[in-house]
This record gives structure tokens, C-alpha cells and sequence, in this order.
């Protein structure tokens, strides 16, 4: 089902499900019920309640959001560092850095063509990856240099190696949702609390105090869902993307 298709049906039922509440509260209400009596603690309580459910949600979207732009970063830092191990390879012998490159090249095509999907389908990389990693740097590390000139690329050359593979390890790290299962029961029950919270304001029938009440509801539901979206930085609707390997490497194939 797709993601925008989830997110209006979740804006709806929150809208729907106030509605009809407040339409069943009102007909099952005392006829003596005045609904400008609302005691001042209670509108005092629901003013906090909605104040703290806010902070909140505020600090579970930045820290999606954060882990969501960390994640591009570690794609970034390694597409940018196969980059460098194969434009710094040019200083070696033909055939070291043809093959270095086929290295370099094989690995961004299991990482945009296989790897990518698993990672969003499954949460995990694959194992062909973990292995032209470590031929790519069994390549670069066993070369011994024949002169000062390629002696002076070679560490560099090692060093770009092991940015790849530190981005590698934190972009698998990534991979796991960011919020934990406490928090998002916090997340739930504190919406369902803020909501429930309309009712005991008894807000009339009108159809201003139904819409605004509607619309608080449907807000409250698409910032859950802003959330939920972000958790998987790799998978879901608005996530990371492969976009800098392929503009590094567009003939990349696996």
C-alpha cells in the first residue's frame, strides 16, 4: 500500500473517529449538561497536557530527522572515498589500478543493485559486499610501491580504504529503527490522552468545534506518521537514497 495512500486513511480515521465520539457523547449527554461549565482546572491540565505532548512529538521528529541526515552522511562519506581510491589509484601500474578500479566498481554495483534493496526490505547488508570490501583492500594494502612517488599515495590510498569501511559499518548500524518500542507507546498513549482531552473540554456539536476538532486529530496523526516515516532512514517513503554512488559512479555495475 503506498505511503501517501496510509497517511490519508490515518488523517481520516483520526477525523472520523473524533466525530463520531463527540456525535455519540452528545446524544447519550444529560439535557441539563451546559458545556461552558467546564471546571478551570480542567481546561488548566489540558492546556499542559497538550504543551508536553508537543515537546514531545517536537523532539521525536528531530531525532528522526537527525538520524535520517546521518544516514545520507555516511552514504556521502563512502561514496566519496571509493571516488578517491579510484581517481588516487591512477598513480600505480596499469594493471594494479585496473584492477583496483574493477574492485572499486564492483563493490558500488552490489551496494546500489543488491545491496540497497536488502537493507530496505530486510534491515541488513549483504555478505558478497562485506567480501569485495575486504578484496578492494587486500588490493590496495599488499601492493608494495616502487618508488617514492607511488609511496606517497599509498597511505592515503589505505586511508580512503578505511573510511569505506567505517561509513560502511555505521550506514549497517543505520539500518535499525531509531525510535525504540517505549517510546513509541509514549507517542501513542500521549495522542490518545491529548484527543481524549476535547471530550472532557465538552466541546458542543457545532460544526466549527467539530472541524477544529477534526483537524487537531488529523495533525496529530500525520506527525505520527512523519515519524514513522523517518524511523527507517533507508526504507522508507522519505529516505535516504543510493544518489551518491550513482552520481560518483554512474557505469557502476555488479
Amino acid at each position: 500500500m503506498p505511503e501517501w495512500l496510509v497517511l490519508t486513511l490515518a488523517m481520516l480515521a483520526a477525523c472520523a473517529v473524533v466525530v463520531v465520539i463527540t456525535l455519540l457523547r452528545h446524544r447519550t449527554a444529560r439535557v441539563d449538561e451546559d458545556p461552558s461549565e467546564t471546571p478551570d482546572v480542567i481546561e488548566y491540565m489540558t492546556m499542559w497536557i497538550g504543551v508536553v505532548y508537543a515537546i514531545v512529538l517536537g523532539l521525536a521528529i528531530a531525532g528522526v530527522w537527525e538520524a535520517r541526515g546521518a544516514a545520507e552522511d555516511h552514504v556521502q562519506a563512502e561514496a566519496q572515498a571509493l571516488h578517491e581510491v579510484s581517481e588516487r589509484a591512477r598513480v600505480y601500474p596499469a594493471d594494479v589500478r585496473d584492477r583496483i578500479r574493477e574492485d572499486v566498481n564492483a563493490y558500488v554495483g552490489q551496494v546500489v543493485t543488491v545491496e540497497w534493496k536488502r537493507m530496505a526490505d530486510h534491515g541488513e547488508l549483504t555478505p558478497r559486499g562485506d567480501r569485495l570490501l575486504e578484496r578492494l583492500r587486500a588490493d590496495v594494502t599488499d601492493y608494495q610501491p616502487r618508488n617514492d612517488f607511488e609511496a606517497q599515495a599509498y597511505q592515503p590510498l589505505v586511508d580512503q580504504v578505511a573510511t569505506v569501511d567505517q561509513a560502511r559499518a555505521a550506514r549497517a548500524n543505520s539500518t535499525d529503527p531509531t525510535m525504540p518500542g517505549v517510546v513509541w507507546f509514549g507517542l501513542i498513549t500521549g495522542a490518545v490522552i491529548t484527543i481524549g482531552m476535547i471530550f472532557a473540554l465538552q466541546i458542543r456539536r457545532t460544526p466549527r468545534e467539530l472541524i477544529l476538532a477534526g483537524l487537531f486529530s488529523a495533525l496529530i496523526a500525520f506527525l505520527l506518521f512523519l515519524i514513522w516515516d523517518f524511523d527507517a532512514p533507508y526504507s522508507r517513503g522519505i529516505a535516504a537514497s543510493a544518489e551518491p554512488f550513482l552520481q560518483l559512479f554512474p557505469h557502476a555495475k555488479g
